[in-house]
This record gives C-alpha cells, structure tokens and sequence, in this order.
C-alpha cells in the first residue's frame, strides 16, 4: 500500500514537473516578445525595469499559499525573472568585489544568478564603472544595522550623476571559516574585514581571545589569504565558504542575531513609482542655529516618514555641511512634489539621488 502511494504521488509530481517547465517555457517566450516590442519602439530600450520586477515579486508574496514561506516563493520566481530577462538582454552589474563578498550576494539576491556580475576593488570603482557604460548597475553597501553607515558610499554620491535605481537588505550571517591546510589547534590569526571583526568582537573575545585579528580589503579577500597559511582562519559569509572550498568550524558568530546590511543599486535611470517606494535626497547648507530643524519641519508638516538622516562635511567649504535624507514616498507623489519645493526654499542645494521601490527580499 505505502509503494502503491509513493507511486501515485511520484506520478503527480512528474506531471507537476511537466506543467512548470511548459509554464516556465511559456513565459521566456512571452519575455522574447516583450524585447522585440520594445526594441521596435526604441533601439536604445531598457529591459530591465525594477518598478515592475518589484510588483510582481509583492503580487506573488501576497498571493501565495503555501507551503513555501512568501519569501521563498518570492526567490524562485526572482530567479525565473532573471532567467527571462537574461534572454532579453544580460544585466551586467558591477559590485564591490572580489567574489564571495556580501555585495555580490546583495547582487545575485536582487539581480538573480542569470546576472552577469562584475568585481570591483573599491566603491568608487563601482561609481566609475557605470558612470563609464561598462556596465549598467552597479551593488554599493550604504548602511549596516550594527557598525552604522557606510561612509565612502555617501561620498561618492557627492562627486556622481548616477541615481539610485533599488535597494536589497541582506541578513549578515558571519562564519569562522578554515582551510584543508590549517591546524585548528594552532589557530594565531584571524582575518577579515574590519567590520566583520567589529561585528564579531564579543564572540571573538570569549573564543578567540589570543588570536591576532587582521583587518583586509573585505572577506572574500580573508577567505582567500588562508588558504595558504596554516595557522589562520577568516571570518566570511556562506558564499565566500562556497567559491574558496572553505569548512566552517563556527556559524552565525555574529554578536547582534539581527545583523543587517544595506545595499543601493546605482544607476542612470529614473524609475517609475512602484506603490511602495523611497527617495534619496541630499542637501546642503550652512551650519548655523535651526538648520536642521527647518528641513525636518517641512517633512513633520507634510506627515512623511523619514527612514534616515545622515550628515556629512560638504567638500564646499568649512564648516558647511550636506544631509543625506532618506524618506518613504516617490518624487512623483503630490505630498513629495510640495515638500522637494519647500525645501529647496530653505536650504543651499538640493539634489535628488533617487526614487525607487522598498526592497522587497
């Protein structure tokens, strides 16, 4: 009886199978047809469109039954978009390298794995790279949950044209990570990036307390280092575990069990409101009394939620500063419309970084 059953259900699930590769097939054809339409319009057509990817990622989370959670339903159907898009036309995406690094994780989480992603050394190589065409997104970390924001990113917008197209949130997992060469009882040093170890310190300090900490250029870079010494270990992420060969002796050792990272999407393009969106704006003005409180004002008048305010020194003189603001709603909104006008009554310079849907995964 049991064989009997196995049997049945194996048969439906091979009809299953067959349903979803002709379903999925469909949809690759129907996403050729879109690119030859769109191509007839406008030789120069941008396949990729986040406000709608983003859309259908909500649609299929809020109709989902599962048994799959939203979020995981949500990931197979990114990875079929990715597949679909790719026969459009591949999306080469620069991020902050070399691989293995949680910005090319932020990528493949945003961009699917049919992305075609390209490393990069620094942060303003990433803003180089798209500014230049050599690529047409760029994956940039901003802020960390823990360690606060990412200064570098900030400043680089100071100097760049690009926009914001999209943001990824990626939950850190931080790992202690060994290779087949090292003796784990002879373990003397530890690399990582700097704020991994930051991150890590409580756990490192009660396990770890007499091994030397190496800051380096980031984690993929640590998992690589140790591969040809015998008496260190790094401090990575799962995807950095995978492209080394590294073994994990310890999981998930970082301090804060809710450790987050933002990521940006760069770009040239604007982006179309979504239904739920964000925007980006820097300002600048003097440092005197009130300055502050007359941009927050207009946004409390104007019932809008600001979901960051970060300050920087403005590279146009002493003592002016420039606020990174970052608040729900689209540049195209009314309520936006108004508050952009009011502020730019108030304050030296205004700039727009972008408008774009809330991160969905």
């Amino acid at each position: 009886m049991t064989d009997d059953k196995l049997k049945g259900l194996r048969t439906k699930i091979d009809k299953l199978d067959r349903d979803i590769l002709q379903l999925i097939s469909d949809r690759a054809r129907c996403a050729q047809d879109v690119a030859k339409v769109k191509q007839n319009e406008d030789s120069a057509a941008v396949f990729y469109r986040p406000e709608r990817e983003a859309q259908v990622l909500r649609r299929v989370m809020e109709r989902n039954g599962g048994p799959l959670d939203d979020e995981e339903m949500a990931r197979l159907f990114r990875e079929i978009m990715s597949a679909c898009l790719a026969l459009e036309e591949p999306v080469h995406v620069a991020f902050l390298g070399p691989e293995g690094t949680f910005t090319q994780q932020a990528a493949m989480k945003h961009f699917g794995h049919s992305a075609v992603s390209v490393p990069m050394a620094a942060i303003d190589e990433v803003f180089r790279e798209v500014t230049a065409g050599a690529v047409r997104y760029g994956v940039v970390p901003v802020e960390n949950s823990t360690e606060g924001v990412i200064s570098h990113t900030l400043d680089s917008f100071m100097d760049s044209s690009l926009k914001i197209c999209g943001e990824v949130v990626l939950r850190i997992h931080q790992h202690l990570l060994v290779s087949e060469n090292t003796r784990r009882d002879h373990i003397t040093r530890i690399y990582s990036h700097a704020q991994s170890l930051a991150q890590c310190r409580k756990w490192l300090d009660a396990h770890w307390p007499m091994a030397e900490r190496v800051a380096v250029s980031s984690n993929a870079e640590a998992a690589k280092r140790i591969k040809g010494e015998w008496n260190s270990a790094a401090i990575a992420g799962d995807m950095a575990a995978d492209i080394y060969g590294l073994k994990k002796i310890s999981e998930k050792i970082e301090d804060q069990p809710d450790n987050s990272t933002r990521f940006l999407i760069i770009g040239h393009q604007d982006v179309p409101a979504s239904g739920a969106d964000k925007t980006s704006i820097v300002v600048s003005m003097r440092n005197q009394p009130g300055a502050l409180h007359a941009i927050l004002e207009v946004f409390h008048v104007h019932d809008i939620d600001l979901t960051r305010v970060e300050t920087r020194p403005s590279r146009s003189g002493i003592w002016n500063y420039v606020f990174f603001i970052d608040f729900e709603g689209h540049k195209d909104d009314p309520v936006v419309q108004k508050v952009l006008e009011k502020l730019g009554d108030r304050v030296n310079d205004l700039r727009v970084l972008g408008s774009y849907p809330k991160g969905v995964l």
